[in-house]
């Protein structure tokens, strides 16, 4: 059975190395963000805004066709109260 412990030291010192790499590139690991955080952040952002403006033009049509609906009814009362007064 073949020792493996030259493959698992070179594997960890190469693991290290990146990690100190990356460390003294991109600074503390809080600092640092990947890129599939930042996309996902922004998809989401794209979604929610979506959203809200479908909401808005949603709401923004319900309350004009109520409004039109309560003027009409309005100048219906108003022609039949005149052709009775």
């Amino acid at each position: 059975m073949p020792h493996n412990t030259d493959d698992l030291i070179v594997e960890s010192v190469s693991t290290h190395r990146q990690r100190l790499r990356q460390a003294f590139l991109l600074g503390e690991m809080s600092n640092r963000r990947t890129i599939s955080d930042n996309i996902k952040r922004f998809i989401w952002s794209v979604v929610l805004t979506a959203v809200v403006c479908a909401g808005c033009v949603g709401f923004s049509f319900v309350h004009s066709y109520l409004t039109q609906q309560a003027s009409a009814s309005a100048q219906a009362t108003e022609i039949v109260s005149e052709t009775h007064g």
